[in-house]
């Protein structure tokens, strides 16, 4: 594919501005601009540099077993426990910011990062964003440090079960719709997907299905998260705030077994929707759990800093 082409759908996936991108690849906005309007070709280093952050931001088609052998292997050296967050301020509430901030962003939030930490950490109002977006962000904190008290609270006793689902989409969706903490009584549709998601009825017993299988003791985490991810965002139990919900019900598959929870990155949305997409359609989860993968040492990188 040519450099420009990958250019501007590096562009339009990130949603980054030009200068955005120009700081991703270690280049000035004057280089950046003169490749995508064609004044100038990259190097050969540079075009992979392109290439590299192209199947990044817009994903792969196929993962090499090796690539995701190797992505899993470096998620063991990347351990975390709910009790040592809870002890670490700086290392939680620098969780919360980023988390909060990319998956309400994922959602649609405007908000900025400096916003969201305005909001969650300051408890500012702000006048240029939307009340619902503003209690999304407060929600987001308050059901993230409840998911982490009940994680250190209960120890092995804790529970991938309903009861625990229920809680995180009360807590998240409290006060943004009528229904939080309770099934879908009808019928719903993700505009611009494929993917059929499952008649309303049969939710109670879908999702008891599913957590036997988040219980299910496995030696691959990774591979776990990635199927389960899958299946309850197929499921889309929830009128509203499932995405959220299955991202911190990720995170506690992870803190579970003492393993760094995944944050997913919003400029990393449309391959995580691709990803997903071929999950639940064709059964294919290597590429989603090579996103899993990299989130997690995502998370631990941003957690040293």
């Amino acid at each position: 594919m040519d450099y420009r082409v990958q250019l501007q759908s590096i562009l339009k996936a990130s949603g980054w501005s030009q200068e955005q991108l120009a700081r991703n690849l270690s280049v000035s906005f004057v280089t950046l601009n003169s490749w995508v309007n064609k004044r100038s070709v990259p190097r050969v280093k540079a075009q992979c540099a392109i290439e590299r952050l192209y199947f990044e931001i817009v994903g792969v088609d196929t993962v090499a077993d090796s690539d995701l052998s190797n992505a899993k292997q470096a998620t063991t050296a990347h351990v975390m426990t709910a009790e040592r967050l809870i002890s670490d301020t700086n290392a939680r509430e620098k969780l919360a910011l980023h988390l909060t901030y990319h998956t309400n962003t994922i959602e649609g939030s405007t908000m900025t990062l400096s916003d969201v930490e305005d909001v969650i950490f300051d408890h500012k109002v702000l006048s240029n964003r939307t009340a619902v977006e503003q209690t999304e962000a407060r929600n987001h904190q308050a059901a993230l440090y409840w998911l982490l008290d009940e994680l250190a609270r209960k120890g092995k006793q804790f529970a991938l079960d309903e009861a625990l689902i229920l809680n995180i989409h009360l807590r998240l969706m409290n006060g943004i719709i009528g229904d939080a903490g309770q099934y879908r009584t009808h019928a719903v549709r993700i505009m611009g997907a494929h993917v059929p998601l499952a008649n309303w009825a049969k939710i109670p017993d879908l999702v008891a299905q599913l957590t036997h299988e988040l219980n299910t003791p496995t030696n691959d985490t990774v591979a776990l998260l990635a199927e389960t991810h899958a299946r309850f965002e197929q499921i889309h139990p929830f009128s509203d705030g499932n995405g959220r919900t299955g991202r911190l019900l990720m995170l506690a598959q992870a803190l579970q077994v003492g393993l760094m929870p995944p944050l997913v990155l919003k400029e990393r949305k449309f391959a995580y929707y691709k990803y997903l997409d071929l999950a639940q359609t064709k059964q294919e989860y290597a590429a989603l759990q090579l996103l899993i993968a990299e989130s997690i040492v995502f998370t631990s990188k941003l957690l040293d800093n």
